[in-house]
C-alpha cells in the first residue's frame, strides 16, 4: 500500500504512509573549562547565547569550572553548530580561547 509503479519509465508515486517524518537529531553543547577565560564571560555567553538566567548560568559556569565541561544546551544540529560558532567568534572578539564542543545525545 502506498508505491505505485507507473508507465515504461519506472517512476514511482510516493503517498503519505511511504513517507515517515523522524524527529531531527538532538546534539548536546558543552562549554569546556580553560585557565583563561573569566568565569564573567561565561557567565555573559550563557545568558546571551544560551538563554540562560543568571543564577542557572553562574551554577552552570561553576560546573565547568569545577568539572572540566558543562552542557549549555541541547539542540538540532544546525542550532548547535549556530550557537558553537557564536561563542567561538564573541571569545575571540573577547580574546578569549573559550571552546565549546557537542555530542550526539
Amino acid at each position: 500500500m502506498g508505491t505505485k509503479v507507473t508507465g515504461a519509465t519506472g517512476t514511482q508515486e510516493l503517498t503519505r504512509e511511504d513517507v515517515e517524518a523522524k524527529e531531527p537529531e538532538e546534539y548536546r553543547v558543552y562549554l569546556i573549562n580553560d585557565d583563561f577565560t573569566t568565569m564573567e564571560f561565561v557567565v555573559s555567553i550563557l545568558m546571551t547565547v544560551f538563554h540562560k538566567s543568571l543564577p542557572e548560568a553562574t551554577k552552570l559556569t561553576v560546573e565547568v569550572h569545577r568539572k572540566g565541561r558543562g552542557m549549555a544546551g541541547t539542540y538540532s544540529y544546525d542550532i548547535a553548530i549556530t550557537k558553537i560558532q557564536q561563542v567561538h567568534a564573541m571569545a575571540r572578539q573577547r580574546g578569549f580561547p573559550l571552546r565549546c564542543t557537542m555530542e550526539r545525545a
